[in-house]
């Protein structure tokens, strides 16, 4: 079920205008499937320079699929994806490791290490990538994205102590702590309370304003797409069945996005 929405949040303040748009990811016709299993059957979305796009489905619509694609993690059976003007299916596995660098990936999991300290598990992607920083600008960084993301007081704490919250904060603080372009976020409010999630979307579009990043953020959380997303894309039997603003998306009679509305808001 959706976490409550906050009365007071306001749409993400990123106004995009037309003639300024500028594409960072471009995915065309793509089609993926696990034997007979078809899970994404000619999917078209563009991500604009500074938006976030939330791409809403049920389970097994291929959310995870997508982003998993536009990561280089999987390869995609038809079809392409351009992410930075770089056509991720082409790339050497050098060029894709350098793509990467560029993009945050926002597990569902948080992914921390449970035997390195939030100060371990923050460092080890920048030591790892950077090797020329010296010991105080590393902690500078660390510090930095630590009070960014609310919880410089866990710099010394193990992930066995702390809340589910915490950890996806933690985990989103390691994946900015190289400064991507662009992030992806898959399922950032699941498995947290209601309070918590709406914490985590204002975190969303903190980091899409401070750190001017452009997001896809994979979700089936209502408020969450309704809080975060500048353009709201829904996943039905394969494709994108509509796209719009999330009031826009919302007003359609299709069945898919009907029943999919249905099932987040009436018990």
């Amino acid at each position: 079920m959706p976490c409550d929405e906050d009365k007071s949040r306001m749409m993400p303040e990123a106004i995009l205008h037309n003639e300024a748009k500028e594409s960072v990811i471009s995915i065309k016709s793509l089609y993926k499937s696990f034997g007979e299993n078809k899970v994404l059957n000619g999917v078209n979305l563009e991500l604009y320079k500074g938006e976030n796009v939330v791409v809403l489905g049920r389970s097994g619509s291929g959310k995870s699929v997508l982003i998993k694609i536009i990561a280089g993690l999987l390869k995609p059976d038809e079809g392409n994806v351009t992410v930075l003007g770089e056509r991720v299916d082409l790339l050497s596995l050098r060029e894709l490791q350098e793509l990467r660098l560029r993009i945050g990936f926002s597990f569902q999991s948080s992914a921390l290490y449970d035997g390195m300290s939030v100060r371990e598990n923050l460092e080890f992607p920048l030591v790892r990538n950077q090797r020329k920083l010296n010991r105080k600008q590393v902690n500078d960084a660390v510090e930095q994205v630590l009070h960014d993301v609310g919880l410089s007081q866990t710099i010394n704490q193990m992930p066995s102590e702390l809340s589910g919250g915490q950890k996806k904060r933690i985990g989103i603080a390691r994946t900015l702590i190289l400064k991507p372009e662009i992030m992806l976020y898959d399922e950032p409010t699941g498995g947290i309370d209601p309070i918590t999630c709406v914490d985590i979307n204002h975190l969303i579009n903190k980091v899409q304003q401070q750190y001017n990043t452009s997001s896809i953020i994979i979700t089936h959380d209502l408020t969450c797409a309704k809080m975060t997303g500048n353009r709201v894309a829904i996943l039905v039997d394969g494709k994108i069945a509509k796209e719009g603003s999330f009031d826009d998306v919302f007003e359609s009679q299709e069945p898919g996005i009907k029943a999919f509305y249905n099932y987040n808001f009436i018990k």
